[in-house]
C-alpha cells in the first residue's frame, strides 16, 4: 500500500535525497506536499510538477510571485502557502508521514504542528527537538517520532534488534554515537587556528549543506546529536558516549549490561535512514548499497579529543542544564557559523563564542514556544554583537 508523504525542506540535501528514494519506489510512496525556504523556487516548482503534488509552501513570502510563475512554467497547478505559518499548516495536513528536513531552528513550529495534528514525524531537523525538547516530548505519542539522522536511526535499529519485546531501558548500559572526526581529525587545537571555510567545507565522507558540514568540522553537530539521543532514548548524558570512527560505516552502537554490543553498519548514504523512516516499520529493498563483504575492510575507533574539539563537552553541559540552554547553544552556533563562512570569525572562535553566549544566558524552563523563541533570539543577537567585533 502506498504511503503519502509531506516533505519539508525539499530543495535541501535531505529533501532531494528523500525525493530520490520516493522516485525509485513509486508503488510505495506518493508526495502530497512540498515546502522549502524560498531561495530555489525553480527547483521547488520542478519538484512539484515531477511529483504532481497538491500543495507547496514557501517560508519566504517574498518568493511567492516567482514561485507561482515557476509553477505555471512547469505546468503545475499546486496550491501555494506562504510564510512560516504556511509551512506549519502544510505539516499538519493529512498524510501518512511528514519528513521535516528543514535546517535550523526554523523547523520547530512545523515539528509541533505535525505532532499536534497526530502525524507520524520523520525528523531530520534535529534542532527542533533539541531547542524545543520539553514541548516536542510532551506532544509526541508512542511511535510518532522517527529519527532520520544516521546516528539516531542506527541507535533505534540497534534497540529494535535488542529483543522480541523491543528495547528495555534496564538492559541498556550506554549508547555509543560514532563521529567521522571531520576534516581535522587528529589535529591539536593549536593546529586549527588557521582553518579556512574552504578547508572546513571539505568533509571526508559526507556530502551535506554548508552549515551542517561546518558543524561536523567543529563537532558541534555531534554535540547536538548527543542532546538529541538523550531526548529520543531517555538516557542520561553519562550513558551516551562519542567515539571517532573515520570510515563512517558503523553509524552508532548500543552496549548492553551484559557486555554485548549491537552495531548498525552500512556505507555512508542518507538514503537508508530516510527510506527506513518513510517506510517504517517496513524496510525498503535497495534503499542503499550494502557493505561489500568480498573486499577487505579496516574499521577503526578512536577516543574524542575534547581539548581540540570542546563542542561535545559543552553540549553535555548545555543538555544537563536543560530548559532554554540548548536553544541558546544552537542559535549562537548558527550565527557563528555564518560569521565564520563570511570571514568575520576564526574557526576556533565558533565554539569559543558559543560557550561565551551560553555562559551569559540565564536558563528558563522552556515550557512554551515563546520562551524558546525568546531565548533563540537573545542568543542570536548576543552572538551577532560578539562576532561583529
Amino acid at each position: 500500500m502506498s504511503r503519502s508523504v509531506i516533505l519539508l525542506g525539499s530543495t535541501g540535501s535531505i529533501g532531494t535525497q528523500a525525493l530520490d528514494v520516493i522516485a525509485r519506489n513509486p508503488s510505495r510512496f506518493t508526495v502530497r506536499g512540498l515546502a522549502a525556504g524560498g531561495g530555489r523556487v525553480d527547483t521547488l516548482a520542478r519538484q512539484a510538477a515531477d511529483f504532481r503534488v497538491e500543495t507547496v509552501a514557501v517560508a519566504d513570502p517574498a518568493a511567492v510571485p516567482a514561485l507561482k510563475d515557476a509553477l505555471t512554467a512547469c505546468g503545475s497547478a499546486a496550491e501555494v502557502l506562504a510564510g512560516a505559518e504556511g509551512v506549519a499548516e502544510l505539516a499538519a495536513r493529512p498524510c501518512d508521514v511528514v519528513l521535516n528536513g528543514v535546517t535550523g531552528a526554523l523547523g520547530l513550529t512545523s515539528t509541533l504542528a505535525a505532532l499536534s495534528a497526530g502525524r507520524v514525524l520523520a525528523l531530520a531537523n534535529k534542532e527542533s527537538l533539541i531547542i524545543g525538547g520539553p514541548l516536542v516530548k510532551r506532544l509526541a505519542g508512542p511511535g510518532q517520532l522517527l529519527p532520520v539522522d544516521s546516528e539516531h536511526s542506527a541507535l533505534a535499529q540497534c534497540l529494535w534488534a535488542a529483543g522480541p519485546d523491543g528495547p528495555r531501558a534496564h538492559a541498556v548500559h550506554r549508547l555509543v554515537v560514532t563521529a567521522s572526526g571531520g576534516p581535522f581529525r587528529g589535529l591539536r587545537r593549536s593546529e586549527l587556528s588557521g582553518v579556512t571555510p574552504e578547508m572546513a567545507l571539505a568533509h571526508p565522507t559526507w556530502s551535506m549543506g554548508p552549515v551542517i558540514t561546518v558543524n561536523s568540522a567543529t563537532l558541534v553537530n555531534k554535540g547536538l546529536e548527543i542532546i538529541e539521543a538523550h531526548l529520543l532514548f531517555d538516557l542520561g548524558f553519562d550513558r551516551i558516549e562519542v567515539v571517532v570512527h573515520p570510515q563512517s560505516v558503523v553509524h552508532s552502537m548500543v552496549e548492553f549490561v551484559d557486555g554485548s554490543v549491537i552495531a548498525q553498519a552500512s556505507p555512508p548514504d542518507m538514503c537508508l535512514p530516510i527510506a527506513l523512516a518513510l517506510g517504517w516499520p517496513e524496510r525498503v529493498p535497495g534503499a542503499a548499497r550494502a557493505v561489500d563483504w568480498t573486499r577487505a575492510h579496516t574499521w577503526t575507533f578512536e577516543p574524542l579529543d575534547d581539548e581540540a574539539f570542546p563542542a561535545v563537552a559543552l553540549a553535555r553541559h548545555v543538555g544537563s542544564c536543560g530548559g532554554t540552554a540548548p536553544a541558546v547553544y544552537n542559535a549562537a552556533n548558527e550565527v557563528c557559523v555564518d560569521a565564520f563562512l563570511a570571514g568575520r570569525l576564526p574557526f576556533l572562535g565558533i565554539v569559543d563564542t558559543v560557550a561565551k553566549v551560553v555562559e551569559e544566558h540565564e536558563v528558563c524552563p522552556a515550557e512554551s514556544v515563546d520562551e524558546v523563541l525568546a531565548a533563540d533570539q537573545w542568543a542570536r543577537a548576543r552572538a551577532e554583537e560578539i562576532t561583529a567585533g
